[in-house]
């Protein structure tokens, strides 16, 4: 126990000695309300970058702009658990949720979120104060203040209570958002300390959240509740609908403490987690080791801007890149396999919610650059769940494979930290990973081999798996040269040329094709079918542009660079009806460009590829400017754990990694003066001249002091440090 709380001084004090060197209180530029509201579906709460935490409000709605259990436009409580997403599409995890209260409440879902049940209440949001590792707010209904700070594996809480003979902190191991409670236990152990979990299905299947947790003070009663009826002076339960209330006295003003250590291993594991981060009762000590953490990892990019709502947008988008994935092992090291089985510690963190589908396109080449000790560790995670589950991860949530969305998106990611050479991934492990993956027979790939793409009467989204398996087969095969693999290099870049296949040169689309050879009669341009038709929240117009591993092949589709550069304009300036059935995470339209989807996100780069980086700098500067605010209504479409945010500070720089993994990073238009990256020990400065919103273009590049031709910068140049120099104008 001393040496825990020694360990704990000590990196409360290492935090302090590193903030203290910083010139910028960076977490004073972040706004957590920002993608709040509307569609961005973000987290608000208390938590530490990529901490298996999440500390924050759950409200009643359970509708989709609740995904991630708040929405700006509705303030109720139903209480404050411990896991949430944020930003996605779909919602899971709300975790052992406990809600302080005064008076007599209802129990069981359906009744807590009932208006007449007490187990509910506004929140005061003229109270409420949300920052980087801390948040609060007044509870209206029973007058109570709460407040939570976090670590990794612990949410910690402080309730300002009234004076109340029927004051009590409930704990519902039921309530979630869109997923089902199959089993809820626990145990009393004394009359400050608790224990149990909570199982169930929902997008994770099989879920399992461990907690042990205590009180400040000593709790007078404890009522187990078990399907709405209290089990009389039970000290342990176990039912499908299970609560708990404990009982205080307070006086006016009294505060009661709570903390909770959470794990997907089992009670002990969760124990072990709660002493050995959290050993005393200091609420200030951990809100500032949190707020130092939030500092450290946000210096990872030193900016300068004249404009202060683009510094809280930048800020805040460097604090929603790092909210997850979650390092979801124990403080031990051990882990849930997606095999079902707990491991012990493999050497390395190991994480979960992996939104791979959406952030292998920005967000992990970010992490490459301003994280490359954390991207190993992440990658061996993916190495893990192959080894576990037979083939790389697709959406790994809690030890399950949600399969969300399409591809294989674990391959780009893989392969991007194997070309950028970066330490601590082992190569030829992670090839076989690789081709095992692309191999297998499941989503499409057995009859892809058959027919040399995916026949649109064999499967849904058809045209969009394709796409998605040709960059990625590029990828693979960019990888198997690296290590003088050359079979199957040309086998793989064979592969990675399927969407030539399903390009139709009469319309100068893709569009799905049947396994006679024939075309989709059914097809429509620009009408898009949620699960129903050949794309993937997408069009033809949108999906055409998704091969940013080979345009020289796409624009001989096109017959001319010329011909496929026309009908890039032509997306721009294009208008339809999407339909009914269309999903709506297609929105953030410039024309058919859909900004607040995934797919479309490289597509502005395309331009300078293409030799007309004026346009690109035009497109750049419009999303930049347009679609990501200082509100909270802050960004077009979900946030995707990031990957939103990973857009815009890269953009912002003036660099978009467009192919799908290696490192070359095409320039855009910075709408920052200057960004120092932290990439490991060096430091890259990007500084852009007689930048202003007029001066969009960039008219001369040099690199280290010296001219500089190419319309990109590689990842080595980045990672060895040095100086790239934009000169900015008002002339294309």
């Amino acid at each position: 126990m001393k040496t825990r709380k020694r360990i704990l001084t000590i990196m409360i004090a290492a935090a302090a000695t590193v903030a203290s060197a910083m010139a910028t209180d960076y977490t004073e530029w972040v706004n957590p309300l920002i993608g709040s509201d509307g569609d961005g579906n973000v987290w608000v709460g208390a938590n530490v970058p990529f901490g298996m935490v999440q500390l924050g409000p759950t409200s009643v709605p359970m509708e989709w702009h609740f995904c991630s259990g708040y929405n700006r436009s509705d303030s109720t409580v139903i209480g404050f658990s411990h896991t949430h997403l944020s930003g996605t599409g779909s919602s899971d995890l709300m975790d052992v949720n406990v809600m302080p209260v005064t008076g007599e409440v209802k129990y069981a879902r359906g009744t807590v979120n009932d208006p007449t049940s007490g187990m509910w209440s506004l929140s005061d949001r003229s109270k409420e104060v949300a920052r980087p590792g801390y948040y609060k707010t007044y509870l209206s209904r029973y007058g109570i203040t709460a407040e939570m700070t976090a670590t990794s594996h612990v949410g910690m809480h402080r309730y300002t209570f009234p004076a109340s003979r029927e004051a009590a902190i409930v704990v519902d191991l039921e309530s979630g958002q869109f997923d089902r409670a199959t089993a809820g236990y626990i145990r009393v152990i004394d009359d400050r300390r608790i224990e149990g979990y909570r199982f169930s299905d929902g997008w994770a299947q099989g879920q399992r959240a461990y907690f042990a947790a205590e009180f400040s003070k000593p709790f007078k009663r404890a009522h187990l509740i078990a399907d709405g009826r209290e089990i009389a002076d039970a000290k342990e339960l176990k039912a499908t609908s299970t609560y708990g209330r404990f009982d205080f006295d307070t006086e006016d003003g009294e505060q009661v403490l709570m903390k909770v250590g959470i794990s997907c291993t089992g009670i002990n594991a969760a124990r072990i987690n709660l002493m050995a981060e959290v050993p005393g009762w200091d609420f200030e000590q951990v809100r500032n080791a949190a707020d130092e953490q939030w500092n450290e990892a946000l210096n990872k990019i030193d900016i300068k801007t004249e404009d202060e709502h683009v510094k809280r947008i930048f800020y805040t988008a460097m604090y929603h890149a790092m909210i997850a994935p979650y390092a979801v092992s124990d403080v031990t090291g051990s882990y849930l396999g997606h095999d079902g089985k707990v491991h012990g510690n493999p050497g390395h963190r190991t994480f979960t919610a992996l939104s791979l589908w959406d952030t292998y396109r920005t967000w992990h080449p970010l992490m490459t650059i301003i994280r490359p000790d954390l991207v190993p560790e992440m990658v061996n995670t993916m190495l893990d769940i192959c080894d576990e589950q037979g083939q790389l991860p697709v959406w790994p949530l809690y030890g399950c494979e949600t399969d969300g969305m399409i591809g294989y998106p674990a391959v780009p990611v893989v392969a991007d930290a194997v070309l950028k050479g970066l330490k601590g991934v082992d190569a030829e492990r992670a090839y076989a990973a690789l081709k095992k993956t692309a191999m297998g027979d499941v989503r499409g790939l057995k009859v892809r081999r058959e027919y040399g793409y995916i026949p649109c009467d064999s499967m849904m989204r058809s045209v969009a798996f394709e796409l998605e398996y040709d960059l990625a087969d590029w990828a693979i095969a960019q990888v198997a040269k690296k290590l003088g693999k050359n079979e199957d290099y040309e086998y793989f870049m064979e592969r990675s040329r399927g969407y030539k296949k399903v390009f139709d040169t009469s319309i100068n689309l893709v569009r799905g094709k049947d396994s006679r050879g024939e075309w989709n009669k059914a097809f429509d341009p620009i009408k898009q079918i949620h699960f129903g038709d050949e794309f993937c929240e997408g069009n033809a117009w949108q999906y055409t542009w998704l091969v940013p591993h080979d345009m020289e092949g796409l624009a001989e589709c096109f017959g001319s660079r010329e011909k496929l550069i026309e009908k890039l304009d032509s997306l721009f300036v294009l208008t339809g009806d999407l339909g009914e059935e269309a999903a709506r995470d297609i929105s953030g339209l410039i024309g058919m460009y859909a900004h607040g989807n995934e797919p479309s996100h490289h597509v502005l780069y395309l331009y300078n590829i293409l030799g007309q980086p004026w346009k690109t700098a035009e497109r750049v500067r419009e999303v930049l400017s347009t679609m990501y605010h200082d509100a909270p209504v802050g960004m077009e479409g979900n946030e995707d754990m990031g990957q939103m945010s990973a857009w815009y500070i890269m953009s912002a720089m003036g660099l978009y990694q467009v192919e799908p993994a290696g490192g070359k990073y095409v320039f855009g238009s910075p709408i920052l003066d200057e960004a120092v990256v932290k990439s490991g020990k060096k430091r890259f400065r990007i500084v852009a001249h007689n930048n202003s919103a007029e001066n969009k273009y960039i008219k001369s590049v040099k690199l280290n002091g010296k001219a500089y031709d190419k319309w990109y910068v590689t990842h080595d140049d980045i990672r060895k440090g040095g100086t790239l120099e934009f000169f900015m104008g008002n002339e294309k």
